[in-house]
């Protein structure tokens, strides 16, 4: 009998686990060893079982199954090493959250303030525990990509176990950095709120985004995007439907599984010696909070005061529009809910809200927000954008409601995706060309801190206009990326006074810091947006 299958914290097959198993119905327990394919086989009879398992480089860990029965356990390991994150992610000034570590050894813990430089706010501590390995987490078995790791939930029933840290008072985009006795770093974001708006402009950080392309548990929005397989990885460009699909089609099904927001973020620890001005390296950090760093650090840098919101207090009513004058949207904001969208779409149209779109291939797809902290993509059935393209619609988002174009101004398409290029001019008369020096023609946005498409401002992935586009919008400005694929930069304005700007490329706020021309445009469109 095959009792489970045994993976690690990404669903990749664990060869070699020993495993002793326990029950009443047992005369001797067994010890057996799982195979390559983390399966566990037992000659055992339908029951109840006691579980330990045990492998090198991963902690141990004692289960209860129930073998025999329809559903195939899967048993789940954490592998050695540093992870943490802050739950809740984000908070209001004054408010709390609480640290969840996973390490073998002990750390020390500091608060730090990402802005124009990264500042320590405070130390925090040293956390070790009397138990061997005792601040080591364990993640459940099954599929916690959709209910959430629960850490410090095994062994922390004291209250002197509790772990919890006041959000300072200015809003902003914090780190907590943990690091170990022998030198071991990992970092993670925590996202500050005011108490009350404090500034005229507020920024959206993208939380939702990031648990989109949060793989922890062996899911995102990428990969097993649906739900967990029945059999863990053995490889992935075997194993997984994103490689093993000839049409490399994504979203073929009609209902996906939810995406826990409590789960560590590997992919948004920033290197430790990194600056405003470093080089963006890696594949995903160029469109994830490092990314979004660049923009706030800039804007710090300039005296564009600003307070910080993650995307889900802008869902739950958090972010109070109607006090702001400007909107900020960063580097990549693709997931959003339709309540956002009507709140942000309402104030620009009705209430003369401005928008500030510094990003690309944003409110491609509608998330719905569960109670228990994770959301679920509205993928859709289609496929891929070019499918959606053929039947009319601008993107997933598009399926379910009016076209994010009509927000925006452009919405993404696949031409010139993963590239980077300049912009060329094409209004050099308008007022965001104010003090560059640009003519019709010229380029500009030649430098970018985006390493993984390096060649301009204009890139990764680009927006361009839509039929579903405002009327009166103009285009200022299109990327010169390859297959007429650049970013084109637009504006438009409402009745009632508001306002949209909107750049079409993720790479922009990687290209602020460290191109003048770049960030001469968007000093004027903060100056022009906050004048009125």
């Amino acid at each position: 009998m095959i009792v489970g299958y045994v993976s690690d914290e990404r669903f990749v097959a664990l060869n070699g686990v020993t495993v002793e198993i326990a029950g009443d119905c047992l005369a001797v327990d067994l010890v057996v060893t799982s195979t390559p394919s983390g399966a566990i086989h037992a000659d055992v009879p339908p029951g109840t079982y006691d579980v330990i398992l045990v492998k090198d480089g991963y902690g141990s860990k004692r289960s209860s199954v129930e073998a025999g029965g329809a559903d195939v356990h899967q048993f789940r390991l954490l592998s050695d090493g540093l992870l943490g994150y802050m739950w809740p992610k984000c908070a209001r000034s004054g408010g709390r959250s609480e640290f969840r570590v996973h390490s073998i050894e002990p750390y020390k813990l500091e608060l730090w303030r990402y802005g124009a430089t990264r500042e320590l706010v405070r130390h925090i501590g040293w956390y070790d525990e009397h138990g061997p390995r005792a601040t080591m987490q364990i993640t459940p078995d099954g599929d916690y990509s959709q209910t959430g790791v629960n850490w410090n939930a095994v062994g922390y029933s004291a209250p002197h176990f509790l772990q919890f840290v006041e959000a300072p008072e200015p809003s902003g985009l914090y780190y907590l950095h943990a690091t170990t006795e022998t030198g071991k770093f990992f970092g993670w974001p925590w996202i500050v709120a005011p108490a009350e708006p404090r500034h005229d402009v507020a920024v959206l950080a993208s939380d939702i985004n990031w648990n989109a392309y949060n793989n922890f548990g062996g899911r995102s929005n990428y990969a097993n995007m649906s739900r967990l397989p029945d059999l863990p990885i053995v490889n992935s460009r075997q194993d997984l439907a994103r490689y093993v699909n000839p049409d490399h089609v994504f979203y073929t099904e009609e209902t996906y599984a939810p995406l826990s927001f409590e789960r560590p973020e590997p992919l948004n620890s920033i290197p430790l010696g990194d600056t405003l001005t470093s080089p963006i390296e890696g594949r995903s950090a160029s469109h994830l909070a490092a990314a979004e760093w660049r923009l706030l650090g800039w804007m710090e840098q300039q005296g564009i005061e600003f307070d910080l919101y993650a995307e889900t207090q802008l869902d739950a009513g958090d972010l109070e529009l109607d006090r702001y004058k400007v909107l900020v949207l960063n580097a990549h904001p693709e997931y959003w809910t339709a309540n956002m969208y009507s709140q942000v779409a309402n104030w620009v149209r009705e209430r003369g809200g401005r928008l500030m779109y510094l990003g690309g291939n944003g409110i491609n797809c509608e998330v719905i927000l569960t109670d228990d902290g994770a959301m679920v993509a509205r993928n859709g059935a289609y496929g891929n954008a070019g499918k959606m393209t053929e039947l009319g619609l601008d993107s997933r988002f598009h399926i379910y409601n009016e076209s994010e174009a009509s927000l925006l101004g452009v919405a993404y398409s696949e031409s010139g995706g993963m590239t980077g290029a300049p912009y060329r001019t094409i209004a050099a008369d308008h007022w965001i060309f104010e003090g560059t020096g640009l003519q019709v023609g010229d380029l500009f946005g030649e430098e970018s801190l985006h390493m993984r498409c390096p060649g301009g401002a204009s890139g990764h992935e680009t927006d361009k206009i839509t039929p579903q586009s405002p009327e009166g919008l103009e285009v200022l400005a299109k990327g010169a990326n390859p297959d007429d694929g650049g970013g084109e930069i637009v504006t438009y304005t409402t009745e009632s006074g508001g306002a949209v700007f909107s750049v079409g490329s993720i790479i922009w706020p990687s290209a602020i810091p460290i191109d003048d021309t770049v960030a001469r445009i968007t000093s004027n469109v903060f100056e022009r947006f906050l004048a009125g």
